[in-house]
């Protein structure tokens, strides 16, 4: 059982409210799974999408790493002319969670790890990025999740108390992050259905069964 009262919601946006699966992209592009593992593990992709949502120019990132791994040109440009691709959709569970917050006036907020300009292209499909109380995309402040440093702009910014405060996201990483400042969290995996809504109900919170 959960014997806190929550008063606040954080979320992660990826993985968490939007699913982001960059192999949706790279599965139009390599033969198979090994294929496309490959390049990923050569090129460091993912490790430098770290950098973008740090702040780095997609262009000049890419434009990089297209240097170093020429024969992987076309599928690294495709990452950032293509990067729309690698969304798939709401996640049901969270979003419905989100609407029902939303509805009862409980304050909601965003920590997300994001590339401001592959942001803004995601706000313009999903207008509801638009409307949390307060949001961090780690691009404009040149930090990223798991430092708690991210965190702690949110919480002083708006003065939560981070007992009374629920922060989900798919990343253990930051979870642990989370949980050392004091927060109280969920480690959010889609594949465990209803699970959310559960501790949201144990913790005070007006969301559907």
């Amino acid at each position: 059982m959960n014997s806190q009262a929550v008063d606040n919601v954080i979320f992660d946006i990826g993985k968490v409210l939007l699913r982001w699966e960059p192999q949706k992209l790279y599965r139009t592009m390599f033969r198979d799974d090994s294929e496309m593992a490959a390049f990923f593990a050569e090129t460091g992709l993912f490790a430098r999408n770290l950098e973008f949502d740090r702040g780095e120019p997609f262009a000049e990132g890419i434009a990089d790493l297209v240097a170093k791994y020429p024969r992987y040109a076309g599928a690294l440009r495709a990452f950032d002319t293509r990067w729309m691709e690698t969304l798939d959709g709401p996640i049901p569970e969270t979003m419905g969670i989100l609407a029902s917050l939303r509805k009862s006036g409980v304050p909601n907020y965003a920590i997300t790890n994001f590339s401001r300009e592959k942001f803004d292209q995601a706000l313009d499909a999903y207008p509801f990025l638009a409307r949390f109380d307060d949001i961090i995309v780690s691009a404009d402040v040149k930090l990223v999740k798991p430092d708690p440093a991210i965190f702690r702009l949110l919480m002083d910014r708006q003065q939560l108390d981070p007992a009374r405060t629920l922060f989900i996201d798919d990343s253990a990483m930051n979870i642990a992050a989370a949980r050392d400042l004091g927060l109280v969290v969920h480690h959010f995996d889609e594949a465990k259905s209803g699970a959310l809504t559960r501790d949201c109900l144990e913790w005070g919170l007006p969301v559907g069964p």
